[in-house]
């Protein structure tokens, strides 16, 4: 997660804040783009921005691993595409911690990536795991608790 400040972010922000003053007393959140490659992380800044993407998924792992602040109710966050151009801005709906092997097929459909089957997601986000742990040299684990971060798009320019 990148919490530098772009310009862009900040008119993106200031944009938000011309039209939604109950903001105002909030200061700019953290931006981040989800994935770890252009392909997925642009598309799935588009399902945000298209109100498809509802959900997210990070491992406790990472959360654990880069001494980041677990997301709570009522957290903000800028949405970018892979090059940091903000597209969205969600805010955090409710938060679950949930093993990996749990997963419903109820989450994957408001994650909103691919066919939105747990077939697919399960697939594609046991090997996002697995790319994101090798290089500490840990292995992903069906029961590895994943926190699903359910959220809702309050702003878009699109």
């Amino acid at each position: 997660m990148n919490t530098n400040t772009k310009p862009d972010n900040e008119k993106f922000w200031n944009r938000f804040l011309s039209s939604n003053p109950d903001y105002s007393r909030k200061t700019i959140p953290p931006h981040y783009y989800f994935c770890d490659n252009k392909k997925d992380a642009d598309e799935c800044a588009d399902l945000v921005v298209k109100d498809i993407k509802k959900a997210t998924a990070t491992s406790l792992w990472y959360f654990e691993q880069h001494n980041e602040v677990l997301p709570e109710a009522g957290d903000l966050a800028i949405v970018t595409d892979w090059i940091g151009n903000p597209k969205a801005i969600i805010e955090t709906t409710k938060i679950e911690h949930i093993a990996f092997n749990q997963i419903t097929a109820e989450f994957a459909e408001i994650e909103g990536e691919g066919d939105k089957s747990l077939k697919y997601w399960k697939e594609v986000h046991q090997a996002y795991y697995e790319r994101e742990m090798e290089n500490y040299n840990d292995e992903f684990d069906e029961n590895m608790i994943i926190v699903c971060e359910h959220f809702r798009r309050i702003y878009s320019e699109e």
